[in-house]
């Protein structure tokens, strides 16, 4: 079995920090593995502009954004990146088993950087009563078939919950030609930015409905409508759509350090991005990861 100095997994903008932090701090020596095809993680289907304002002093793409990261990395000595290469299992001892196409490979870890991101609560999360029929999809999944696959969802939209994916979404689905029925939030106020608000829901018109509930999801092969509950009067009114996206928030994966006996605070193991716990703005995700990757290379430097 092979050691390296630092394993890296998650090649998002978390993961990309982390590996120019340590990097440029002395470590010769990383190995970054990254599930998807593609480095960039969740920034590669996030085409909306308002990325990079702290990090790089522009309005920037998810893409864009990703774009830069990938290029400060490219000609990072002693960077090795492993694509389609999908972790099944760490030990306590940092050893990490990941597919590759075709084999399977293994490496113990003298660091560990865990950059894996987070991943969307579902609507079987927060128990939304009525039936099971298609088109009910996480937020993030519908941006990822738009943007990614080209592929259009629905027609008619409602979302559930104000979370920033769910607002972003509902601009989305307008500009391509959608009716978004309505956003319809639990809370006395949006769980997501203010700029998002006003610039994907108000700026097109779409209803905001602040402390009201989806009771109910009809619909027999594919959504048919949905019952929305006032909380404050217990009123019921229906929207006919065809489609719904649940923006209800998200987990940081934790997975690997549960299956290891792992913590955050592990000596030798450094957690950062979404991973460790959800942020608004991937600028601050870039920072937390670089000092992640700085950590990680202190760790190395100690241990010798």
């Amino acid at each position: 079995m092979k050691e390296r100095e630092l394993v890296i997994i998650g090649g998002g903008p978390a993961g990309l920090s982390a590996a120019l932090a340590a990097s440029k701090a002395g470590v010769k020596d990383i190995l970054l593995l990254e599930r998807d095809q593609y480095l960039g993680g969740i920034l590669n289907q996030c085409i909306h502009p308002g990325f990079g304002l702290h990090k790089y002093k522009e309005d920037l793409t998810g893409p864009e954004f990703a774009d830069r990261l990938i290029g400060e990395t490219k000609n990072l000595s002693g960077l090795e990146v492993s694509l389609k290469s999908f972790v099944v299992k760490l030990t306590r001892e940092r050893i990490v088993t990941y597919l590759k196409p075709g084999l399977m490979e293994e490496v113990k870890a003298r660091a560990l950087v865990l950059a894996t991101g987070c991943r969307e609560r579902t609507r079987e999360m927060v128990h939304i009563a009525g039936t099971r029929p298609a088109g009910i999809y996480p937020a993030g999944l519908a941006q990822k078939l738009i943007n990614i696959e080209g592929l259009l969802p629905g027609r008619e939209v409602v979302i559930i919950g104000s979370g920033d994916i769910g607002l972003i979404m509902a601009r989305r689905f307008t500009l391509e030609g959608a009716k978004v029925k309505a956003v319809i939030e639990i809370q006395k106020e949006s769980r997501g930015l203010v700029r998002n608000v006003v610039q994907c829901l108000e700026d097109f018109g779409i209803p905001l409905y602040l402390h009201h509930r989806v009771a109910l999801v009809h619909g027999k092969d594919r959504v048919e409508k949905v019952t929305v509950e006032d909380l404050d009067s217990g009123e019921r009114f229906d929207l006919t759509c065809d489609t719904v996206l649940v923006s209800v928030g998200l987990i940081p994966e934790g997975e690997l350090l549960e299956m290891a006996g792992l913590t955050a605070s592990s000596p030798g193991v450094f957690v950062c991005g979404n991973a460790l716990k959800v942020y608004d703005l991937v600028d601050n995700v870039a920072g937390d990861s670089e000092r992640a990757g700085l950590a990680a290379a202190e760790h190395l430097r100690d241990s010798k």
